[in-house]
């Protein structure tokens, strides 16, 4: 899997990171680069299905346990279907959401489980982007952007404010504990400039 390149892209709910994420993919693409754009829960048949259960209804419809499987059987979906098949021809990989998510969102949700994710990660997964990008918002207002797309998949919003905010100290810490692979970006600004700032470090120009 060492042909492609994988990136991701990080960052809370309404952050803007599914924006850029198609900015940096319409860059590449720009620049002749093969690119593959997916996202997380989803990406590929299957984890679409799965991902249906994870991010409608109900903040309690799963316990912990079952919803950390339902991510991890996605993932490895994904993994199968779309990521590796993607990395093994050379192109570039662009995902919205990895495994960094689920590790983030359990830790401010569910810290007794974390230990839980990084096994089954570590067995069933076992790939680490070359590369990702953590938009950092302000939870309040990420909150309200994310509420106002009116998208159905509201479950993880629905757990509120103080939810998001251990989501953004989580995803800080993530930035800090893995420096050489995560770049951490200020998301209150222009996309377009902030588009910028990651294509440059992403073709290190």
């Amino acid at each position: 899997m060492s042909k492609g390149r994988f990136i991701t892209f990080e960052g809370i709910d309404g952050s803007g990171k599914s924006t850029q994420a198609r900015l940096l993919a319409a860059y590449l693409k720009a620049h002749d680069t093969d690119v593959v754009l997916t996202r997380e829960p989803g990406g590929a048949p299957g984890a679409e299905d799965i991902r249906r259960l994870l991010v409608e209804g109900n903040p309690d419809r799963w316990s912990p346990e079952t919803e950390i499987l339902l991510f991890t059987a996605a993932r490895r979906d994904h993994l199968e279907k779309t990521i590796t098949p993607a990395l093994q021809r050379g192109a570039t990989v662009i995902s919205d959401r990895f495994a960094d998510s689920t590790r983030v969102y359990q830790g401010a949700a569910r810290g007794a489980l974390r230990d839980l994710v990084d096994r089954l990660h570590n067995e069933v997964i076992g790939v680490e982007p070359d590369q990702t990008f953590i938009i950092d918002m302000d939870p309040g207002e990420a909150l309200r952007r994310g509420l106002a797309r009116q998208s159905g998949e509201d479950r993880f919003e629905d757990m509120g404010e103080s939810f998001q905010h251990r989501l953004r100290d989580g995803f800080i810490a993530l930035a800090k504990d893995a420096p050489d692979r995560c770049h951490l970006i200020d998301g209150a600004r222009d996309p377009n400039e902030i588009a910028a700032e990651i294509a440059r470090i992403a073709t290190n120009t």
